[in-house]
């Protein structure tokens, strides 16, 4: 079984709730949600004029590949009433690979660890409360201190 960290995000309608129901969702389909981070409300990033989001992020154990993963989150997005938009827009749900299994992976359509990941205190925020000593794979640092440079930058 491979771990594989996804944050979650919304901006639209009951933004708890979505992000309640994609946490249900990964378990209804076969991945097991093992840890569960606070909801945190953060300001939007890249598109300044939106509304503000509820974030959060999940470790879970899955025997799921990464690109089938994706594929089985870009559904899950689907299902919950996620529409094609605006890059960087508002959108009722959002859930990206974080990290898989220690893995780096770049395709097309797929790059994980999470590109940019570094830089986001939405993201950085509620996975160093599930997984603190993690250590990210390019950077060669755990999520604790990543986040701590990006306070401190």
């Amino acid at each position: 079984m491979a771990i594989a960290y996804i944050g979650i995000g919304s901006n639209l309608g009951r933004r708890r709730e979505n992000c309640r129901k994609a946490v249900a969702l990964l378990s209804e389909n076969g991945i097991t949600v093992c840890r569960v981070s606070s909801m945190i409300e953060t300001e939007p990033w890249g598109l300044r004029e939106q509304p503000k989001f509820i974030n959060m992020a999940v470790e879970t154990e899955t025997d799921t590949g990464p690109h089938e993963l994706l594929k089985l989150l870009k559904e899950i997005e689907a299902a919950i009433g996620r529409r094609p938009s605006v890059r960087m827009g508002p959108r009722i749900i959002d859930l990206d690979i974080l990290m898989y299994d220690g893995l780096r992976v770049k395709t097309p359509d797929l790059e994980i660890p999470h590109p940019g990941m570094k830089d986001r205190d939405f993201v950085l925020r509620p996975l160093a409360e599930i997984a603190p000593e993690i250590i990210h794979p390019v950077y060669k640092k755990t999520i604790r201190r990543l986040l701590d440079d990006l306070i401190t930058a």
